[in-house]
């Protein structure tokens, strides 16, 4: 009797995301994300381990890309499939995904859905600026993603400075307002978590094919790989980054997004 391997991907998210969470509690090795000053110091720990620092290869070329990376191995495991394999059925599903990929984390009739979850929790559109002092703004500035300094928007530092010039920022310098506090659900753990059950699925048809070209073994050996680099990126992040809560509604995300390529 042959097992589903949509379960076996399944079991292993669970155990490596569950694993890493309850390593970063009992060694307390993860940053809260949330918190405002906490986000822009860097890693308590990224003298010490590689993998806390956000400049590490794996987050740089592989994670903030990674719906590329996985898009670009369906589309290899597709396009080298056996003709009654390439079905229109598999590229909706895909594009579902996709879908699902903007709607969270990129545009939803305004902001993504990932934003306004952290804005309705009690988050709040903060400014960091570089002597530390951190101040709220309007919503609209994470929203639009706007930049801002003293010279472009003054309004939005007037008495932010009237008691000290200590910290008085320069006029030329710009900051990005970034959404914090509230409930910042793990977008990391979200993503992979779709892209290896997405994966996996993609991978269950070949499977099912009695013969392999050379190119389509190696399109399926791309795709094997890539879902071990996503399946120790969850691992990492489980480890260093969010809050057990904050991985845990990220996981629960990726599943869903996962389920609805089921209803197609």
């Amino acid at each position: 009797m042959s097992v589903d391997v949509r379960y076996l991907a399944f079991g292993g998210i669970t155990a490596i995301l569950l694993f890493g969470t309850l390593y970063s509690v009992a060694y307390d090795t993860y940053l809260d994300t949330s918190n405002p000053v906490l986000t822009q110091l860097p890693h308590h720990l990224h003298a010490t381990h590689y993998f806390a620092n956000k400049a590490n290869f794996l987050n740089l070329y592989f994670i903030k890309r990674a719906w590329g990376w996985t898009s670009a191995a369906f589309l290899t495991l597709w396009l080298t499939s056996p003709p009654h394999k390439r079905t229109v059925h598999r590229v909706v599903k895909w594009g579902v995904e996709t879908t699902v990929w903007l709607v969270f984390t990129g545009w939803f009739f305004g902001p993504a859905l990932l934003e306004r979850l952290t804005a309705a929790s009690g988050g709040e559109c903060t400014v960091t600026l570089q002597s530390g002092t951190v101040f709220t703004v309007p919503y609209e500035y994470c929203f639009t993603r706007t930049a801002i300094s003293r010279e472009t928007h003054p309004s939005l530092f007037v008495g932010l400075f009237a008691e000290s010039s200590l910290g008085m920022p320069d006029d030329r310098l710009q900051v990005l307002p970034r959404l914090r506090k509230g409930h910042d659900v793990s977008g990391h753990v979200f993503l992979l978590t779709m892209s290896v059950l997405f994966l996996v699925d993609q991978i269950r048809v070949s499977l099912r094919a009695r013969t392999w070209s050379l190119a389509h073994a190696c399109a399926v050996a791309f795709n094997i790989v890539l879902i071990a680099i996503w399946l120790f990126a969850i691992f990492t992040t489980g480890v260093y980054f969010h809050s057990p809560f904050e991985k845990f509604t990220g996981y629960l995300l990726g599943v869903a997004g996962y389920i609805v390529t089921l209803l197609y």
